[in-house]
């Protein structure tokens, strides 16, 4: 599987369709996210058809478990692949997520956010967590907790990664924001890292957005941020479990 899922962050479907078109066979999954989706509703979907590659609906959901629920039914019907939450919602909108998920879509992934990518310990300290707890160690709370509703995916920065693999065993399906090309901008994530690394460490799916989007030449920047990640992929044990199962 090419383990790459460009974020589709533009302000118009028309933007969208046009770069999944040039990025079809270049990438293993298109991302939607709250910008595109907001303005063109379910519509946005067709993004995937363009590319030829499933889609990873990023929504971020986190509300009352009910609420959650149908939710996780709509993104089934819309033929989403991923279908993010924040763990933060506790155990009861995760395990009626992932129940959902299951009985409409099996091959849907129910993926908990444990920590944004986008915060670090002083963000957390103001969010209320005492100062002498890491993001590592929060982003392990969130994620033992769902894991212990049925969860099986999970969105962390890569220097998270590693940990999770370790927590919570081989078949765990790590996703990755914050990848960037060597000597590339890190631009607002404050935890990043380059597709090589993220794959030796044990993610199994990369999301990458302005390198591709930002690019000159799109489709030759995925390419190449692709072809990195399958090589460092190639050349681990193979024992190496980074892959994952379904969630």
């Amino acid at each position: 599987m090419n383990p790459v899922a460009v974020a589709l962050d533009l302000p118009t479907l028309d933007e969208a369709r046009a770069l999944a078109v040039l990025l079809r066979g270049a990438v293993g999954m298109v991302k939607v996210g709250l910008e595109l989706f907001v303005r063109s509703g379910p519509d946005a979907m067709i993004v995937g058809r363009d590319a030829d590659a499933p889609v990873f609906l990023d929504l971020k959901l986190h509300d009352i478990p009910e609420t959650v629920e149908r939710a996780v039914a709509r993104a089934a019907e819309l033929g989403a692949r991923v279908l993010t939450v924040h763990a933060s919602g506790g155990p009861k909108m995760l395990r009626v997520a992932v129940a959902r998920a299951a009985k409409e879509n099996p091959a849907l992934r129910i993926a908990a956010v444990t920590v944004l990518t986008s915060l670090d310990e002083s963000d957390l300290t103001a969010l209320g967590w005492p100062k002498d707890r890491s993001v590592r160690d929060v982003a392990s709370t969130w994620a033992t907790m769902a894991f212990a509703e049925g969860v099986t995916s999970f969105v962390c920065s890569v220097h998270e990664v590693e940990d999770l693999r370790r927590t919570l065993g081989p078949n765990v399906f790590l996703i990755t924001p914050g990848i960037r090309p060597t000597a590339g901008p890190v631009d607002d994530q404050k935890r990043v890292a380059t597709p090589a690394a993220a794959i030796r460490l044990g993610a199994s799916l990369l999301v990458v957005g302005r390198p591709v989007r930002d690019a000159v030449d799109p489709k030759h920047a995925a390419e190449r941020i692709a072809r990195e990640a399958m090589d460092a992929r190639t050349s681990m044990p193979s024992t190496s479990p980074n892959e994952g199962t379904r969630s």
